[in-house]
């Protein structure tokens, strides 16, 4: 997984242009929690661009379009951010992910994590879900033992995982600086 960088580049996916991130527009229940998502892939934020985009319609958020937006922005190195990183899909990534999608588990954790201006490490993307859903029913063992967390990280596939920056704090979205979007066809 590749660390965050000064200079670096990064993709965001959705059915709207972003150039001005607003946590309050935030999702609340995401892998770390509400905040500004992020991606080194252009690929995968083309991806969750379709997803996005494909969501907002059937919800009726959006009128019906056939296509979503990637925007790219340049992270500008702040050394007073606080920077939480998971390099590997390991049982502190799990509970950490589970934690924010279900705030019933791992309460600590999240007490913990709350400081962070960034949290990033491997995305668990829609293809990930009934992996998750059936760690949390017990299926692999009791939730949080070193079984069931080893079950579920296999089965994930921890390799074929891309990575995801979550931009939780607005001293955090200081740090991108906006350089365009482009339309990506459904």
């Amino acid at each position: 997984m590749p660390e965050l960088k000064n200079g670096m580049r990064l993709y965001h996916g959705s059915y709207c242009e972003v150039v001005k991130p607003d946590l309050s527009k935030c999702a609340r229940f995401k892998d770390f929690g509400q905040g500004f998502y992020l991606t080194s892939s252009k690929e995968q934020a083309q991806s969750f661009s379709k997803i996005s985009t494909r969501k907002a319609v059937s919800r009726k958020l959006i009128k019906p379009q056939q296509f979503g937006f990637v925007s790219t922005y340049v992270f500008e190195e702040n050394t007073d951010l606080s920077i939480k990183d998971f390099p590997d899909a390991e049982a502190d990534w799990l509970h950490c992910v589970i934690a924010h999608r279900r705030n019933s588990y791992f309460l600590d954790l999240v007490q913990k994590l709350r400081y962070y201006d960034i949290i990033s490490g491997k995305i668990a993307n829609d293809n990930t879900n009934a992996t998750i859903i059936t760690y949390l029913d017990g299926l692999y063992g009791e939730v949080g033992s070193e079984r069931a967390d080893r079950i579920c990280i296999g089965l994930l596939l921890p390799e074929r995982l891309k990575d995801q920056f979550c931009f939780r704090t607005v001293k955090a979205l200081a740090a991108l600086k906006y350089e365009g979007s482009e339309r990506v066809w459904l």
